[in-house]
């Protein structure tokens, strides 16, 4: 029942958005190839899709974003699992961590194009940025706030690394682990769009810029679109795993 509220709320969220454009399109006085209406968009759409030009992009910022964040995900909680566990190291780490932080990862994209030129690496890059400060914190954060009683216990088991960490640490500290990882995603998506309108040739952000230049306003609103689709299935792939990852540590589904 939950489920259908869900997708009947979804639909009638969505609706009353094209509505509002709809009606925004037929009181402007702009042009159609400056501000189309949502079943020019929707034309556009189908003309990406006929000629593969929207599957070849999507597939291209898909092996981007997959490489960007699970490489930076994979090292944030690596590192964040041992600064965790080193309190007097992340005193000094701290600082330089909080000074980086805030340095939106778009800043340091004139930098990385000049290091690694265009194409894949700029953009992998930028996600790596935007997803990995969220992650490292979160995960350095969960660590100091777990039981003493569960380091007791495996000190009096005579439980030692690796097993430590792999069957108390990460399982008591994964749910807000997942905090982070999940605040990334998002983070690291919108980064992606960014990163290819500057530093690529190809992908999604570079198919926005592509139809800006080309003054087709109707791929550009169609291609916003799919970026938003997708950021939500990304999402929900990510609330899948994790409610699977915290039933198998023993966590509420």
């Amino acid at each position: 029942m939950k489920k259908l509220l869900s997708v009947k709320n979804a639909v009638v969220s969505v609706a009353v958005l094209i509505g509002i454009w709809q009606i925004a399109y037929m009181v402007s006085d702009y042009s159609d190839a400056l501000f189309p209406s949502p079943y020019q968009a929707f034309l556009a759409l189908i003309e990406m899709i006929t000629d593969g030009t929207l599957f070849k992009n999507i597939g291209t910022s898909m092996f981007r974003f997959s490489v960007g964040y699970i490489s930076s995900v994979v090292v944030a909680v690596f590192l964040g699992l041992i600064l965790g566990r080193l309190p007097g190291v992340f005193k000094y780490v701290n600082p330089a961590l909080q000074l980086l932080r805030p340095i939106s990862p778009t800043a340091w994209m004139p930098f990385i194009v000049l290091l690694f030129g265009i194409g894949e690496v700029p953009a992998i890059v930028i996600i790596f940025i935007a997803a990995f400060f969220p992650v490292l914190l979160s995960t350095v954060a969960a660590v100091n706030n777990i039981d003493p009683v569960y380091l007791k216990v495996a000190s009096n088991f005579g439980i030692k690394q690796p097993a430590l960490t792999w069957k108390f640490i990460l399982p008591a500290a994964f749910p807000q682990i997942a905090n982070g990882i999940h605040l990334a995603v998002g983070t690291a998506w919108i980064f992606l769009v960014a990163g290819e309108m500057v530093g690529a040739q190809s992908g999604l952000g570079y198919q926005i810029i592509d139809a800006r230049n080309n003054i087709r306003a109707d791929i550009l609103l169609a291609t916003i679109l799919v970026i938003g689709v997708i950021g939500i299935i990304l999402d929900g792939i990510l609330k899948f795993a994790e409610k699977k990852i915290l039933k198998a540590w023993g966590g509420a589904e």
